[in-house]
């Protein structure tokens, strides 16, 4: 069987401020149906079948949980503790091919030069350091202005060779990875005002550090809490939840969310459902840039394995937003 190349982009769903979702089922129809979606279920042995939108996304769900969720078959082990799989040539210049029209892995600029609020995603420490880079580059050269900036993330533990990461020493939570990126990016020197929830550090656990930059930005670095504390750590949509309570969102306000490109996909379609939705607010995802990060990527972290994983997150979260849409929840 040969294998397709040279697919046409295919866009995420448009979100504008004074966000209305008329359009928001055929945008997310149109990337879970594209071509390169229908290549890579042909190459793992099956065929995207006709079927409504529901049943599409929950077809999907199943295929990818079986053929594409690495994670899973480590017990859900973070990103960084998969062992990547085997994958012939061919299979993985599709993987990539496939991954690249779907936005997972190129960087591209903001669309807009004034943005009423900047989010800056947490994740593994590398990426925390890498992001917070991106974002101070963007506001310090003058192709973003912004008034506040938000980092998002968690009291989950950093695992050993997280720790290891240079400029994260003493750091024992990705929240403490994300505020050493936001105090080296922007040259933060003052001790930050603090909120947080009282006892031991748990699921349930949050809080709030907020410095004043230089330049007149407001910079918070959160860490949410779970919203089911009983069941798993605090993910994605949680830190935006936590975030937009403590924000007052107004539908005429435009957010730019800093990520890496590999999650760009769940990551707006997750605040699509957490803010726009809810919210009315536009919605712009970036991924950094690798090649100009002064820390670089970790071994394997574009791997055909990662996209796979990566896609799959974006089809969960497409039908998360779905489900939402549908139900207006």
């Amino acid at each position: 069987m040969g294998v397709m190349s040279g697919f046409a982009p295919v866009p995420l769903p448009v979100c504008e401020p004074d966000f209305r979702a008329e359009a928001l089922g055929a945008q997310i129809e149109a990337w879970i149906s594209a071509e390169p979606i229908r290549a890579l279920v042909d190459r793992f042995g099956g065929t995207l079948p006709s079927a409504g939108l529901g049943a599409l996304l929950t077809w999907l769900d199943d295929f990818s949980r079986e053929h594409w969720d690495y994670r899973r078959r480590k017990g859900g082990a973070e990103r960084d503790q998969v062992e990547a799989p085997r994958f012939d040539a061919p299979t993985a210049r599709l993987v990539h091919d496939a991954a690249t029209a779907l936005q997972l892995v190129d960087a591209r600029p903001p669309a807009h030069r004034s943005y009423d609020h900047l989010l800056v995603l947490g994740g593994l420490a590398r990426s925390c350091l890498q992001r917070a880079e991106y974002a101070a580059r963007l506001i310090d050269r003058g192709r973003v202005a912004v008034p506040e900036l938000a980092a998002l993330g968690s009291f989950r533990p950093l695992g050993r060779a997280e720790q290891e990461v240079p400029g994260l020493a003493g750091c024992d939570y990705e929240v403490d990875a994300m505020d050493a990126g936001l105090r080296a990016a922007f040259h933060l020197d003052g001790p930050p005002t603090i909120e947080a929830s009282d006892g031991p550090v748990g699921h349930s656990s949050w809080s709030v550090r907020t410095y004043r930059h230089p330049a007149g930005v407001d910079v918070h670095v959160l860490a949410a809490p779970s919203s089911e504390p009983a069941e798993r750590r605090a993910h994605t949509a949680d830190t935006y939840e936590f975030w937009a309570r403590r924000t007052d969102l107004r539908a005429t306000d435009r957010i730019l969310v800093v990520t890496s490109p590999i999650y760009v996909p769940f990551q707006h379609a997750d605040a699509v459902r957490m803010l726009a939705l809810r919210y009315g607010c536009g919605i712009d995802t970036v991924g950094f840039d690798p090649g100009r990060a002064s820390v670089p990527l970790a071994p394997g972290a574009t791997n055909p394995d990662r996209y796979l994983q990566e896609i799959r997150s974006g089809i969960r979260s497409m039908m998360n937003l779905h489900r939402a849409w549908v139900t207006g929840g």
